[in-house]
């Protein structure tokens, strides 16, 4: 474990303040050599206090400046956890960036509908924003990630106007300056979607990344299996920035359905696609190195 200082407030960009980090210890076993991992309390809510672990390179120091991806579980906003994204975290992280994977409110969990997570979701960005001089990360180079449900989430931590917590400090943007979206659900006016919010257009608008998308909306990766029904979602999304001249390139895999990338080779063949886009940003360097395992 690296010991980090965590100072009472920490400031963004000299804008607004936060309350003082709550370290934790890990709760996964980390193999001599790979990057060490910390766990902190972003935010309690409810009674509950909600973690983001977060895995750093082999030669990370506090003060360096790395890029930082942040990944949010799938399971319909009703299930999941942080456990999910746990080597696409690693492998990042051997590669050079600081990977967080930020646990949420879900329906099983704590009775709460989607629009929670979104708060949550944006609570946990601006999270590691407030914290970035004492997390070693560049506020200017996150990421947001994310499957299914937790691709949602990603998507819209890009959105303006959109449900905030009302104890986040507002003056911190969410927006990242890229996403990599896992077979995400991008408009929640959907008839399969809006339910579970109980037929609410207004919120269905608000957490609907597509009608969101504009001029400035971050470069994205969308990945999906060719035979995944949401995957229209995903074309819709792309067609929409195409007329805007905002970058959303496609990864599908031809006879796939929805949370393929969780299994070897697909989820080594998606990173290979994912290292790639990001080192195509600048937030890499090198090829990949991971290896697609031989079949």
């Amino acid at each position: 474990m690296r010991n980090l200082v965590l100072a009472a407030t920490l400031g963004y960009l000299l804008l607004g303040c936060a309350t003082a980090p709550v370290r934790m210890r890990a709760d996964e076993e980390t193999a001599a050599g790979q990057a060490s991992q910390e766990v902190y309390v972003y935010k309690t809510v409810g009674g509950r206090e909600l973690r983001i672990l977060l895995d750093y390179p082999p030669d990370w120091r506090p003060s360096d400046k790395r890029p930082v991806i942040v990944f949010f579980f799938g399971g319909g906003w009703n299930v999941g956890n942080v456990r999910q994204f746990k080597r696409q975290a690693e492998y990042l992280a051997s590669r050079g960036l600081v990977a967080a994977r930020a646990d949420y409110r879900v329906r099983s969990r704590d009775g709460v509908t989607p629009d929670k997570c979104v708060e949550d979701a944006r609570s946990a960005v601006r999270f590691l924003r407030m914290n970035a001089d004492r997390l070693g990360i560049d506020p200017r180079r996150l990421i947001a990630s994310g499957g299914s449900a937790g691709g949602h989430l990603a998507a819209c931590t890009a959105i303006d106007n959109t449900v905030d917590a009302p104890t986040d400090d507002m003056s911190v943007p969410t927006t990242p300056q890229a996403m990599v979206l896992y077979n995400p659900a991008l408009d929640f006016t959907h008839e399969r979607l809006i339910d579970r919010i109980d037929g609410n257009k207004e919120l269905a608008r608000k957490i609907s990344p597509t009608l969101h998308l504009n001029k400035d909306s971050p470069p994205a990766l969308i990945i999906f299996g060719s035979e995944d029904r949401l995957k229209a979602q995903g074309d819709a999304y792309r067609a929409k920035a195409k007329t805007l001249d905002v970058r959303a390139d496609e990864y599908t895999e031809d006879g796939q359905i929805h949370g393929f990338f969780n299994n070897s080779p697909y989820m080594e063949r998606t990173l290979i696609a994912v290292d790639k886009f990001l080192a195509s940003l600048g937030y890499l360097e090198g090829e990949p190195t991971i290896q697609v395992p031989s079949q």
